[in-house]
């Protein structure tokens, strides 16, 4: 029995989501006394491949085809199930991200395999299999107990950690049986955002909501992300508005994302933002209602306005970054 396990790669590199998913499987291999299997879909440098056996991988699979240059949900998933096939793989581990979940659910449909997304914690106990995830955005914890011997799961980011296992590391290379007629999606332009921080990789995060007012008022926020090496990001109805772009729009309807910290600067709290940030590790709020429901989330919060707040927020990092 092995563990697989799917990491994307941005332009031939693999990030801190990679590590971890890597980590997290290493945990549980060691419960079974197993191995875990990496699967890596693209063009990836052989460094590249052998960095993910520091955090646990025995063996990574390398499929580079000239017919998977673009995500194709229904032939990766099509590949994956191949290689689990022949790796006798009972676990498949996914990041809960976009792509992750669109995988793992054609995946738990085509293995006939019990499916948990967004785990949070390592299996509490592997026979029965039993696996905790956050409920009702983030305010209870769901224990799942998955019955079938396959099992998929998606992981949610920074749940785990990044936890070094160096371990010998073999490269392997796999030829899908796959037909260019099975291709249904095309790229015809890709458009790149550059010289700033992606908000899906962004340790920290400055947000802004309705109380911003406007869009003449977003220099401070941009600002202090910019001092602390973070990422802008917005709620819905600010990118609605045109306020901000949509590619900033953070929640349920948006991005999901889970920084180290998360400053929610004007936004009251809607359940569809808080769903989207709820796995933050910290959440710090800035907001003039103290009813407002974002509180209830919040790790830290101040109740004052936001204009006021903000630029003695910025001023006092300021500080900190000019002494250390």
């Amino acid at each position: 029995m092995n563990i697989l396990v799917y990491t994307e790669n941005w332009d031939g590199k693999f990030k801190k989501l990679s590590y971890e998913l890597v980590s997290y499987a290493y945990a549980i291999a060691k419960e079974y006394s197993s191995s875990v299997i990496v699967v890596s879909i693209g063009n990836v440098d052989e460094n590249e491949f052998k960095s993910l056996g520091t955090y646990g991988a025995s063996k990574v699979i390398s499929v580079n085809s000239p017919l998977l240059q673009g995500l194709d949900n229904k032939v990766f998933t099509n590949v994956l199930h191949q290689i689990a096939t022949t790796e006798n793989a009972d676990i498949i581990l996914l990041a809960h991200n976009n792509t992750g979940k669109a995988l793992a659910a054609r995946l738990s449909a085509k293995m006939k395999a019990g499916m948990v997304t967004a785990v949070n914690a390592l299996p509490s106990s592997v026979d029965p299999f039993l696996v905790s995830k956050k409920a009702f955005t983030g305010k209870a914890f769901a224990h799942v107990k998955v019955n079938t011997r396959q099992k998929v799961l998606t992981l949610s980011q920074n749940a785990f950690g990044v936890f070094e296992n160096a371990v010998n590391c073999s490269i392997d290379s796999f030829q899908p049986q796959i037909s260019e007629g099975e291709i249904s999606t095309t790229i015809k332009d890709v458009n790149k955002i550059t010289g700033k921080v992606l908000l899906n990789d962004a340790e920290i995060v400055v947000s802004g909501g309705r109380g911003m007012k406007g869009a003449e008022n977003w220099k401070p926020l941009e600002e202090l992300a910019e001092v602390l090496g973070g990422a802008t990001a917005c709620t819905r109805p600010v990118s609605d508005e045109g306020w901000r772009p949509h590619s900033e729009h953070t929640g349920q309807t948006g991005k999901i994302i889970a920084p180290n910290l998360y400053f929610a600067l004007g936004i009251s709290g809607a359940i569809q933002h808080v769903a989207g940030v709820s796995s933050s590790k910290v959440i710090v709020a800035v907001n003039k209602d103290p009813e407002a429901p974002i509180f209830e989330v919040a790790d830290y919060g101040i109740v004052g306005d936001v204009f006021k707040v903000l630029p003695e927020l910025l001023n006092e990092v300021k500080k900190l970054k000019a002494g250390s």
